[in-house]
């Protein structure tokens, strides 16, 4: 079976999305508990991240100059 890269992919675990996108797996897990709904889904026991949509959000959070709104402030 051929394995698909991660940059091909549509729906990434968080481990998948931790390393391709650089952050870490703690930040990963909590920046999609608070984004559920948007970019991010829970099903079963895990969440799944949607590439296009999680990096449409980054681009959006750069063009604010990297302040993340109120609901997205995964700081604790």
């Amino acid at each position: 079976m051929e394995k698909v890269k991660l940059s091909e992919k549509f729906m990434l675990t968080i481990r998948e999305a931790n390393i391709y996108f650089g952050i870490g797996e703690k930040k990963m897990r909590r920046i999609a508990e608070d984004n559920e709904g948007s970019f991010a889904l829970f099903t079963g026991n895990r969440y799944l991240i949607i590439r296009p949509l999680m990096e449409q959000y980054f681009m959006e959070l750069a063009k604010k100059g990297g302040q993340a709104d109120a609901e997205s402030d995964t700081r604790r």
